[in-house]
């Protein structure tokens, strides 16, 4: 996500380094990179218009030009006024005094919907809400069977209707309200029915709904993979319908990002959550502030952090912790903490989230290997409890063991050695007070270890 445009703004601001003094040439010069670079993000040409007529007015001020560290205060500019773009603050959800609030969810067919309904679901559970889900999708098959298997799968009560109200998406949606209030839930998310484009009888159903529901959102989804596509789409819901806010599935898969950086100028409504994968807890809150960040190559540690606690097992994040500061951490711990990695979503996206400095660039620009995680487990499995115990044990004899009970090769168990090495060292950096993230964070961080196990060979 952003990494083409990241790589592009950071040659920009190197080479403003290099030159030394900043003028209003080479300043000029650099504004021209800026603006290929967002185009080719594929940002709309209306808002890189407005971007760089910004960064313009406030860069070429002769406060920046007779700065000590001109690029820096260019370098911040650019940081403010890709915020601004993106929405200046973090956009939460309203809700009503009295509760159901109802949550309408809009967007067309194959935009991601359902399962965006589903994680809104599990994220609100987990902020201490009780959501009740009902879907009004009568025309496209298994639609509302599939919202089932999806409350079914992260534990949350859905309305299901009965026979007579099977194809009223109006008396399904007023009979799910009742529900909610008499079960006590205190939020209604509605999966309403999409198109493939946009028409007269899918506006008209929709208006329908905000008219009975009065619906404290009504968040448009759309895929980031389509690019301004969606922000076409999202303009238009909102002359029809008015949404409230946005939020953008598939945004791990968008390589440029041009949909998440236009939606929030073109539409004027606030983008609330990204989509970053396909488990059900692959949805993050949009941080304006941390995205630009991550854009200018300064990392989304806070980002990083709360993936990283609200995906592992803490008590055993601190033992590990222990034993990596006691030197007491073993292959097995090794291999029980990538299987922890491996609930913490698409790894790709975690190492993107690693600011470009000292170690944690080497760290951020290795290659992810998914299948490192589940050969890692097959080699210490097919070790003794003291092999696990005891790395030097490991011979000749005993690698050439291991690699035919595995079903790998030697090689794979000595870069499984060195990989345990690197570990090592790696968490002992990140976790303890001294290093980058403990630094940071003054102590407080707990990750598990292993990130260096995950790369390719």
């Amino acid at each position: 996500m952003f990494d083409n445009l990241s790589e592009k703004l950071q040659r920009v601001f190197k080479n403003l380094r290099g030159e030394g003094k900043l003028t209003a040439e080479n300043m000029e010069a650099a504004l021209r990179e800026i603006r290929v670079a967002l185009l080719e993000a594929d940002v709309h040409f209306r808002v890189v218009k407005q971007v760089i007529e910004g960064i313009r007015e406030k860069a070429l001020g002769e406060e920046v030009m007779q700065a000590l560290s001109p690029t820096q205060q260019v370098v911040k500019i650019v940081r403010d006024e890709l915020v601004k773009m993106l929405g200046t603050h973090q956009s939460k959800l309203r809700f009503h005094n009295e509760a159901p609030s109802p949550l309408l969810i809009v967007g067309l067919q194959g935009s991601g919907k359902t399962t965006s309904t589903g994680k809104l679901a599990r994220y609100l559970v987990k902020q201490g809400q009780k959501p009740l889900l009902v879907s009004v999708d009568i025309y496209r098959p298994a639609a509302r069977q599939q919202l089932a298997v999806v409350a079914k799968s992260i534990g949350v009560p859905i309305y299901q209707g009965t026979p007579e109200e099977a194809n009223d998406p109006v008396a399904l949606a007023r009979s799910a309200r009742k529900e909610a209030v008499q079960t006590g839930r205190d939020v209604l998310l509605v999966d309403t029915a999409g198109r493939l484009h946009i028409d007269d009888d899918l506006m008209a159903e929709l208006k329908q709904l905000r008219d009975l529901l009065n619906p404290s959102e009504i968040l448009f989804v759309a895929d980031a993979m389509t690019g301004q596509d969606a922000v076409k789409s999202a303009e238009e819901f909102h002359k029809q319908l008015g949404i409230s806010g946005i939020i953008l599935t598939k945004m791990d898969g968008d390589a440029r990002g041009g949909a998440a950086l236009s939606i929030r100028s073109v539409t004027g409504q606030p983008l609330k959550f990204v989509g970053v994968g396909e488990k059900s807890e692959a949805l993050e809150p949009f941080h304006p502030d941390r995205v630009a960040e991550r854009i200018l190559g300064m990392g989304d540690v806070l980002s990083l952090i709360e993936r990283v606690q609200d995906g592992i097992d803490h008590k055993q994040a601190e033992e590990m912790q222990r034993k990596l500061l006691e030197n007491e951490f073993s292959l097995g711990d090794f291999r029980d903490q990538m299987k922890q990695l491996s609930k913490l979503g698409g790894l790709e996206s975690l190492m993107g989230m690693m600011p470009d400095i000292g170690p944690m660039k080497q760290l951020k620009q290795a290659k992810v290997d998914p299948k490192e995680i589940s050969r890692v487990v097959a080699i210490v499995d097919s070790m003794t409890v003291e092999e696990r115990n005891n790395h030097l044990l490991i011979n000749g004899a005993r690698r050439r063991r291991i690699a035919k009970g595995s079903g790998t090769s030697v090689q794979d168990v000595n870069n499984l050695l060195k990989q345990y090495g690197e570990a090592k060292k790696m968490m002992k950096m990140l976790t303890g007070g001294g290093g980058f993230l403990g630094k940071r964070m003054a102590g407080k961080m707990k990750l598990p270890g292993g990130f260096p196990g995950m790369f390719g060979r």
